[in-house]
């Protein structure tokens, strides 16, 4: 066994901690869960020596319960705490290189691990943001190349995107061997994820361990060992949440105001109004007269009825959340503040984070559980509703680290295509695609840390502000809008098709193509889902194929399952199903290298589709196309399905097609609303675009008036 603990008691005074703790794992991973004051943490500390304890610890068969924490260490065991507790004044490097030891584990690992880190190595720890603290704190603890890792809250606080690294890094860790985990977890999705046993600690004992997959399905012992909500239960163990100040009642009016809220009335939390005017001056740095840019005439009459809504945690973030409102009001936009801090301390903002709360499907009670990583992705859920419901919201601005970009941009992806979304973020010039989706938001690089109002700061922070007062104030409706618009999904070896359909069919429609690169079909189908197209010609489902058979350009498995939801007309195709995408060719995995690969170009490398693979994708089409009740005409293209897939290019193989195609045909469930069509063309072939477009008509014709379908 690489741990074994048998009758293991801590006290504190009086207080029994733990009693008779007994657990034993031999390799991988296991998650000890259980609601907040279990215990979990003194487990950690007694494991680790941190804490006196009695009973028997043993560590790969030798016993060190009673050693020094420094000998525990020695022996093999790597602590990463709670709260990461890294020094502020040290910088990255300098951390790593005080704990490396003679291992497997270097510091040149860690970096090709966390290559955030190696970015940031001359940085200190204050500089870090919550996720890079984490980071730095697990890679301090592989330093000691210990034999099992004790791991406490290591997902507390941070953003999805940051969770799911630190999931992924677990899952290697295990894989590799060379480590053993104990993961105390709050967080029940990563605990079932990466471990495959879940010790539940209840009141300082192990009350139940059994299969991660067992508890993953059994919502019923969830909620009777670890107090998870269902429904609009709750359960009567989890303590009350800490009541909001008192609240008085007042009557407001503005007098530069035309138009006040229903509600006119505003509370008075903490010393501000609901409208953020403080009773006393707000401690917020104006900006500086001379570094101010010049102030534009907006036309004000674009803008009535519609306010800026600038929002985030104006507990660690309130300088730079009110510098942007300062920034919109001198433009002459009227500003709406809304706090989403989950610390319980009071707020200058205009919406207090308890009303934001109240937005939430279970109540203001499952936000703010006092425990900040489910209260900030709960906030998160809250925030969405909230923002959603806004009858006046002309735009929304944010600005923070990872955190507060996943706070914010979660209730921007909801927002209609074409509201104005601006996020100033730490995290901006990297990866963004889990933060912004398929949505429209600007995301802006904040340059320095969120963290004060300097030169920088000052000048990205008006950028932003002044970026989002135009998209509020110049938005009109176009002349195109006046036609229907239609979504075609293209990918460059489908252009000349796309481009014939498109030729035939923009005098009537407005036609939007999308490059269907995965989220090219997720964008297409949030504004299919968003009532913005009135019909759709996916001619090229490529995506599919990276999907099925693990290529980078997947929508998800999702994709076509709105066209379930939202019966418009439907015409769809088999477009670039012949391929399977990856980038450069060093990329490509190791188990594809023998495959028949083309280069598209340096960044791009494509996979030929076998006839397994290709019966696969024809299963998975024709079971989608089967569940729409809409009007709906799929087009196979026999002579080929993309530009290298016809005779004498190198994607052509008339068996794999006519695999794809038959397991279409024989899955397929025609229907009077529901047809498929076979024809001998190639795809690109100018006969294969008249027939989308004659079916397009036909379903056009079924599902609209006969005046909007034939307008000119």
């Amino acid at each position: 066994m690489i741990l074994e603990i048998k009758n293991l008691d801590v006290h504190y005074g009086r207080a029994h901690a733990l009693q008779g703790v007994s657990l034993a794992f031999e390799k991988g991973i296991l998650s000890v869960v259980g609601r907040n004051g279990m215990g979990k943490t003194t487990l950690c500390n007694a494991v680790t020596g941190l804490v006196r304890a009695a009973g028997s610890i043993k560590l790969d068969g030798e016993e060190i319960l009673g050693l020094p924490a420094n000998a525990i260490t020695e022996k093999g065991i790597g602590y990463v705490p709670q709260g990461r507790r890294v020094w502020p004044s040290l910088s990255v490097d300098e951390h790593l290189k005080l704990v490396v030891r003679r291992g497997p584990w270097t510091v040149e690992r860690i970096y090709k691990t966390f290559p955030r880190l190696a970015e940031r190595k001359r940085n200190g720890g204050a500089e870090l943001s919550g996720g890079e603290q984490q980071m730095l704190a697990i890679s301090r603890a592989l330093l000691f190349n210990p034999k099992l890792l004790v791991m406490d809250e290591p997902t507390e606080g941070l953003a999805p995107v940051i969770v799911q690294q630190v999931s992924a890094m677990l899952k290697a860790l295990a894989a590799e061997g060379e480590i053993s985990v104990l993961l105390i977890e709050q967080n029940l999705g990563v605990a079932i994820d990466v471990a495959d046993t879940i010790d539940v600690m209840v009141n300082g004992r192990i009350a139940r361990s059994m299969p991660a997959a067992e508890l993953a399905a059994d919502r019923g012992l969830q909620q009777r060992l670890l107090g998870v909500r269902v429904a609009d239960e709750e359960i009567v163990e989890q303590a009350e949440p800490a009541q909001p100040p008192e609240v008085r009642i007042h009557t407001v009016k503005r007098a530069n105001d035309e138009l006040v809220p229903e509600d006119d009335g505003e509370r008075v939390l903490g010393g501000y109004t609901r409208w953020g005017v403080s009773k006393t001056p707000l401690p917020v740095e104006e900006p500086k007269p001379g570094a101010e840019a010049r102030v534009v005439e907006f036309p004000v009459a674009h803008t009535a009825g519609r306010a800026a809504y600038i929002a985030g945690t104006f507990d660690t973030k309130g300088r730079e959340l009110f510098y942007l409102r300062s920034c919109l009001e001198k433009l002459g936009l009227r500003t709406v503040t809304v706090d989403l801090a989950t610390s319980g301390k009071p707020s200058p903002a205009m919406v207090h984070p308890r009303e934001v709360a109240r937005h939430h499907p279970k109540g203001e009670r499952a936000v703010f559980t006092g425990d900040r990583g489910s209260a900030v992705g709960e906030m998160a859920v809250a925030f969405e509703n909230f923002a959603a419901q806004r009858r006046d919201l002309g735009g929304l601005i944010s600005a923070g680290g990872s955190g507060g970009t996943a706070l914010a941009t979660q209730a921007m992806r909801r927002l209609p295509i074409g509201i104005p979304k601006v996020m100033v973020s730490t995290v901006a010039s990297g990866d963004v695609k889990p933060y912004v989706g398929p949505s429209d938001i600007c995301m802006m690089y904040s340059v320095t840390d969120i963290s004060g109002i300097n030169r920088i700061s000052e000048k990205v922070l008006a950028n932003a502000a002044h970026a989002l007062a135009g998209m509020i104030a110049y938005s009109r409706k176009e002349k195109s809008e006046e036609k229907p618009a239609l979504g075609l999904t293209m990918f460059g070896l489908t252009t000349p098709c796309v481009q014939a359909v498109c030729k035939q069919l923009e005098a009537r429609y407005d036609c939007i193509v999308f490059h269907a690169t995965g989220t090219g079909g997720q964008s297409m189908e949030k504004l299919v889902d968003s009532g913005l197209l009135a019909g759709v010609l996916d001619v090229t489902t490529t995506e599919i194929a990276d999907e099925l058979v693990g290529g980078v350009l997947t929508a998800g498995p999702a994709r076509m399952d709105v066209f379930v939801k939202r019966q418009i007309p439907y015409v769809g195709s088999c477009g670039a199903l012949d391929m399977v995408n990856f980038w450069a060719m060093d990329t490509v995995p190791a188990q594809f290298k023998e495959r028949v690969l083309y280069r598209h170009n340096p960044n791009v490398t494509l996979m030929r589709t076998t006839p397994d693979e290709m019966a696969r994708i024809g299963r998975f089409i024709a079971g989608k196309l089967n569940r729409m009740q809409g009007p709906v005409r799929f087009l196979i293209p026999e002579g080929g399905v993309s530009g290298i897939d016809a005779p004498g290019k190198p994607f052509w193989d008339p068996a794999a097609d006519r695999v794809l195609f038959d397991q279409i045909s024989t899955n397929f469930r025609a229907s009077a609303n529901r047809k498929l069509v076979r024809l001998p063309n190639h795809i690109n072939d100018p006969a294969f675009a008249d027939a989308l477009v004659a079916n397009f008509n036909d379903v056009a014709l079924t599902s609209w008036p006969a005046s909007l379908a034939r307008t000119s």
